[in-house]
């Protein structure tokens, strides 16, 4: 079983913030093991921002998924991310997607991440390096989802 993680960026060098947020996970431990091509996507709640640059990849850690959570923030502070708004711009996001086929429902972590089978910059990437990851609320995998999503979306 694998755990997915989303990293996405509308501010600066958006390519150069992708691949350093994957170099300080790997430097904290965790062990990237693919990760899906950089996409171009709109703004998604809050429209009147830049573009994102955003990507999907798969990773191993012997973390669980509470830690695993507090390394993505800290990577994300390391970085200088300030939240200014809610789904505003940001250097840097990096959102935890799958852990397993665990269903996690704590007040700072829900996994799988709420609204992600309506979110063409999470199943775009997601698709492109795990098609047949299982969604352990819908039951569908990750390809089913973004043909479903795709063709709400036509």
């Amino acid at each position: 079983m694998s755990v997915y993680i989303a990293l996405g960026s509308n501010l600066g060098d958006k390519e150069k913030n992708l691949q350093e947020a994957l170099r300080l996970l790997q430097k904290k431990g965790i062990q990237v093991v693919a990760v899906s091509d950089f996409i171009t996507t709109q703004p998604y709640g809050v429209t009147d921002q830049p573009e994102f640059l955003n990507a999907a990849a798969e990773i191993k850690t012997e973390k669980s998924p509470v830690e695993l959570l507090h390394v993505l923030l800290q990577t994300e502070q390391e970085m200088g991310r300030r939240r200014i708004r809610r789904w505003g711009e940001r250097n840097i996001d990096l959102d935890l997607l799958l852990y397993e086929d665990r269903i996690i429902d704590l007040p700072e972590l829900k996994v799988p991440h709420p609204d992600m089978q309506n979110r063409d910059f999470v199943l775009r990437p997601l698709a492109q390096i795990a098609p047949e990851a299982v969604h352990p609320v819908l039951h569908k995998t990750i390809g089913e989802l973004w043909e479903e999503l795709a063709a709400r979306s036509k």
